[in-house]
């Protein structure tokens, strides 16, 4: 990795730049709260902007000092002659409004705020909206509140309190996160990243995450982004980062953590509660194709391997590519393979050509297949791993090989494996990594020089193994965006719903009737009040009934006892209606019985930030025994959701299972299709939508019973 460097020289001073340009690639900063005590913060704050390789003018403001580190120190900022690009701010919160408040009177341009910015006391209530509304007013740039700071690595400007690597490795990655302590983390990790640009936003008062992300896409050195987010605070402008990432073949790798909070529908409606909590981070990462990860050490191993190594091949065909790995354990193969079918890490299917290339290499008695023991005497062993990993390259399914060993110092010197792995790597052009299985144990030597060389060294097994189905996914992907445009406007069907919904909740049959408006089919149903109209509701639709309560205010009506199945007669109708308006009310409605399947559960759910999603998944009682879904921004035409519904485990019972005749999937899409339209058309004024079941045949799909809340306020 080489270090960090000026970018040239930029605009002409006279020209006008936006905040957050002059912010980042600022020519002037201020440092308020310099010191000259060792260890403090104002101390840090000038010893790493004097590092930074643009050489911004600097000027020094703290009334205790005269001068400081060689140089004059103002007394104010007032004191300064000039407006500067960028005012850091490292003093006492109590004195954080008035100093902002001066630097947007002088012209400054932006500002960072280390401090976090606490309401303790009466001179600071307030004080977080006293800040945002100066900046906004002045039109500043803001950083922070609670922040580390920024390096911009290719500008060469270090704008932080901590200290920090000097010189900073440069690289194609951008890091925005939340977390100080990853900034720190990711910024001095011994692994092979290398950076434009890193940014602890902290409280975002101002100046969201997707600001810098999008400055950051700019940058023609940017080829990844990672995200460390706990919230969205501009949705709109994430998504449209996201976009523009997608459009240029820019990996985003996500980290998230924390959650929204959600909405009382959400607890109110199956669908919100199916959802979950993580919902709109899901349908927001599937949207753009942005690759999620569990935890930090997933996030290493995948920027790592996006950052130094190759990508991927587009494969010919959907899923037509794996991954080939090579051992030097049998017990390592095999533990291998079982974590990477848990992670759902495919590996290739080898020709037959490519296994008898193999055996030709391999000692006596060894198998030829994939994931790959090459151990045998260990004579040799050098050139056995080469040829290989080399012979595996070379298969057109695999997309991707790992020399899978644990990369130990070696107390003889030997260096089998790393200059296999070296010597396998001129021979192909594809992705070839180190998969390593105990962090601790990795000679750190061995794997700084397979890094220079363009080897990421994966430093463990599962994370390693996702690392490269991420690069698999990546891909695979659509090239731009693929979310599908938006349905055929219906508007007087969407005004005529919208009127209905501002009336009042929808419930009973009426519900059915927005469903049915939609293209979803339904049951057959009446509301009844009385036992006189239910016996003739039943008598129009006819034997047998099911009969529910519809009383307001009840959401589930299996869980309050409000479901009568299978009533064959008039009498068993009187006498269930009996006990029903007896327990829940008198309002109720008669339904018809529908054909048994597999049932499931679509709906619609509101984000706080990103607004509606649909959710499908199982239904019934399967959603009790199958807790998975998929959550989705709309629209979502029958294509896509067909390749969503493909991935819940329900999927197999849909296709037919014990003789059971597969359910109509192109039906069961268009439902899901139907429920996109009605979040795009209705979505405002849904809190949330929950079918459950919607019971999925092999003549078609039918509706049973659905609920409907309103957004509040609506």
């Amino acid at each position: 990795m080489t270090s960090e460097v000026a970018a040239g020289a930029g605009p002409s001073p006279g020209s006008y730049r936006p905040p957050l340009l002059a912010m980042l690639e600022a020519r002037s900063v201020a440092l308020v709260g310099a010191s000259g005590r060792p260890g403090s913060l104002g101390a840090r704050m000038v010893a790493e902007v004097r590092r930074s390789p643009a050489k911004p003018r600097i000027h020094l403001v703290n009334p205790r000092y005269q001068r400081l580190a060689g140089q004059p120190c103002h007394p104010s900022l007032a004191d300064l002659p000039e407006p500067v690009d960028l005012v850091l701010l490292g003093v006492p919160d109590a004195a954080l409004a008035g100093l902002l408040d001066l630097a947007a009177r002088r012209g400054d341009r932006s500002a960072v705020i280390f401090g976090g910015a606490y309401e303790t006391s009466p001179a600071t209530s307030g004080l977080r909206a006293r800040l945002a509304t100066t900046a906004q007013a002045a039109g500043m740039a803001l950083c922070g509140a609670g922040c580390m700071g920024f390096v911009n690595v290719a500008y060469g400007l270090r704008a932080v309190g901590y200290v920090e690597p000097d010189p900073l490795p440069a690289g194609p990655i951008a890091l925005i996160t939340h977390s100080g302590s990853v900034f720190s983390a990711l910024l001095r990790t011994r692994r092979g990243l290398g950076f434009t640009l890193a940014v602890s936003p902290g409280q975002e008062l101002v100046t969201p995450a997707a600001a810098y992300a999008r400055y950051a896409l700019s940058l023609p050195q940017t080829k990844v982004l990672g995200l460390v987010l706990e919230t969205i605070r501009d949705p709109g402008q994430l998504q449209g980062v996201l976009t523009a990432a997608a459009v240029a073949d820019i990996p985003v790798v996500l980290l998230t953590a924390g959650t929204s909070p959600a909405g009382q529908a959400m607890v109110t409606a199956h669908s919100g509660a199916l959802a979950g909590q993580d919902g709109g981070w899901e349908a927001l990462s599937r949207a753009y194709g942005v690759h999620r990860v569990a935890d930090l050490a997933e996030m290493t191993d995948t920027l790592e391997l996006f950052a130094i190594g190759r990508r991927a091949a587009r494969p010919l065909r959907p899923g037509g590519t794996g991954i080939a790995t090579v051992h030097d354990s049998g017990l390592e193969r095999a533990h291998i393979a079982d974590l990477a079918e848990q992670a759902g890490v495919p590996f290739a299917a080898i020709s037959g050509t490519t296994r008898q290339r193999l055996a030709r290499v391999l000692a006596p008695g060894l198998d030829a297949a994939n994931p790959l023991d090459m151990w045998g005497s260990g004579r040799g062993a050098e050139q056995q791993l080469t040829e290989s990993l080399a012979i595996l390259a070379d298969d057109p399914a695999v997309a991707a090989v790992a020399l899978a060993v644990d990369l130990v110092t070696e107390p003889d010197g030997d260096r089998s494996y790393p200059q296999a792995a070296l010597a396998a790597a001129r021979r192909t052009s594809k992705p070839l990594a180190v998969l390593a299985s105990i962090a601790a144990a990795v000679d750190q030597d061995v794997a700084a020089e397979l890094r220079r060389d363009g080897i990421p060294v994966l430093e463990g097994t599962r994370t390693g193994l996702l690392a490269l189905r991420h690069l698999i996914d990546h891909a695979g992907q659509p090239e731009g965006p693929g979310a599908p445009g938006p349905p055929p406007a219906d508007p007087a069907r969407r005004d005529r719903w919208l009127r209905e919904l501002a009336a009042g909740e929808l419930t009973g049959a009426a519900l059915l009737g927005l469903l049915r408006d939609y293209g979803i089919p339904v049951t057959r149903a009446q509301q009844a009040s009385t036992a006189g109209q239910a016996l003739a509701a039943a008598a129009a639709i006819g034997y047998p009934v099911v009969l529910k309560t519809d009383q307001p205010g009840i959401a589930h009506k299996s869980d309050a006892g409000g479901v009568v199945l299978g009533i064959d007669g008039p009498e068993r109708l009187a006498a269930a209606y009996t006990g029903l308006a007896g327990r829940l009310g008198p309002r109720v409605l008669v339904c018809e019985t529908a054909a048994p399947g597999t049932e499931l559960a679509l709906g619609i759910t509101s984000d706080p930030s990103l607004g509606p999603l649909v959710v499908a998944g199982a239904g019934g009682l399967l959603a009790e025994f199958l807790a998975e879904r998929v959550v989705v921004l709309p629209p979502v035409d029958a294509a896509l959701a067909l390749r969503l519904i493909g991935q819940l485990r329900v999927a197999r019972l849909l296709a037919g299972v014990r003789g059971q005749r597969p359910a109509d999937l192109s039906a069961v899409a268009a439902a899901m299709a139907s429920v996109s339209a009605i979040a795009t058309d209705l979505g405002g004024r849904l809190a949330a939508l929950d079918i459950n079941p919607l019971i999925c045949g092999p003549s078609g799909v039918i509706a049973v019973d659905a609920l409907a809340v309103r957004a509040p306020g609506r």
